[in-house]
């Protein structure tokens, strides 16, 4: 399968430094605004997905390679999720994480002190929702509430739980790990809208074919 970069378009611009060469002279680079994407109604649809969860320190590519058979369609691993900053946005190599939690907490025991404190879930008698888990609140928070299936004022004490620094940043982690992948089925058709969504449109000045724009040389109109 083609390699993502190997789809985007090129742009040519003329060299800062012309020592020793033409003032026509260019140089040719990859045109990275051109940033492919899925269709709005494959992106939105989930029955063209598969979930997925990342194992250990598992790659893009290494993601690929299991799912497709082709580690060159990293790529769409990325796309699929919206992942624009894999530094960000992927999980982080067991030790990468370790040296994040100790740049931004000092040592490994700040890890243990509370980051917050959450509520538990509490329910009435009759199973409705009074107070949802996972809400930020005091160590103390409380609620009272009337129970009309007992016809009885409820007090609740003890609902809230700690979470640690440790706790906190491995959620995050976590989150990170559950990913969509596109069905294999459907691989041909990203790869044809990939085509259509590089290719240069004819018009303009800069336009040299469905490849290539160059860019406007004023040194030749000085």
């Amino acid at each position: 399968m083609p390699s993502y970069f190997s789809q985007v378009p090129d742009f040519e611009y003329p060299n800062s430094n012309n020592e020793g060469r033409s003032i026509s002279d260019y140089s040719k680079v990859k045109n990275l605004f051109k940033r492919g994407k899925l269709r709005d109604d494959i992106f939105g649809d989930l029955s063209f997905f598969t979930k997925y969860q990342i194992i250990g320190d598992e790659r893009p590519d290494n993601v690929a390679y299991k799912f497709y058979e082709d580690e060159t369609l990293d790529w769409l691993v990325l796309i699929a999720n919206n992942i624009i900053n894999i530094q960000t946005e992927w999980p982080l190599t067991q030790q990468s994480y370790y040296n994040f939690l100790i740049d931004k907490y000092g040592d490994e025991a700040s890890l243990a002190n509370i980051h917050h404190y959450e509520t538990i879930e509490v329910k009435n008698t009759s199973g409705a929702t009074i107070v949802p888990a996972g809400l930020h609140v005091p160590s103390d928070y409380s609620v009272s509430y009337f129970d009309y299936q007992t016809d009885t004022q409820v007090s609740t004490a003890n609902i809230t739980v700690a979470v640690t620094n440790q706790d906190y940043e491995d959620r995050i982690q976590d989150a990170k790990r559950n990913i969509f992948l596109l069905k294999p089925e459907y691989i041909n058709i990203i790869l044809n809208d990939m085509k259509e969504i590089m290719r240069y449109k004819k018009g303009g000045t800069q336009y040299v074919s469905p490849t290539l724009k160059r860019a406007d040389n004023i040194r030749l109109f000085q």
